[in-house]
C-alpha cells in the first residue's frame, strides 16, 4: 500500500520535468527552443507552453516580442522516443504590428 502510494505521488512529479535545449540559432533572426519530457507521462500542451514560455522570456529579455514561425509536437512511440515540443521564433521590435503570431 505504502509503495502505490509513494508511485501515485512519483509519476506525476516525473510527469513534469523536462529537459530544455534552450535557445539556439536557427538562421538570421530566428530562434529554437524545444522541450523533451523525460518520461511518456508528460503533457504536450504544457511542454508546448514551457517552450513558448522561454522563448517569450529570451525576447523580453531584449526588449523585443516574440512572434512564433512555427511549433510542434511529438508524441511518444514504441521507439523509445519520448514527447517532444519545439517552438522557432523571432524576436521583432516593440513597433512591428506582426507579433504575437501563433502557429
Amino acid at each position: 500500500m505504502k509503495k502505490l502510494a509513494l508511485l501515485m505521488f512519483v509519476i506525476p512529479v516525473l510527469a513534469g520535468c523536462a529537459a530544455k535545449s534552450g535557445v539556439v540559432s536557427n538562421g538570421p533572426d530566428t530562434y529554437l527552443v524545444s522541450r523533451q519530457a523525460k518520461t511518456n507521462f508528460a503533457n504536450l500542451d504544457n511542454l508546448k507552453a514551457g517552450a513558448i514560455q522561454e522563448a517569450s522570456d529570451f525576447c523580453l529579455s531584449q526588449n523585443k516580442n516574440i512572434r512564433v514561425v512555427n511549433s510542434s509536437v511529438s508524441q511518444p512511440d514504441v521507439f523509445g522516443n519520448l514527447p517532444k515540443a519545439a517552438v522557432e521564433f523571432m524576436c521583432l521590435e516593440k513597433t512591428d504590428t506582426d507579433s504575437l503570431v501563433l502557429k
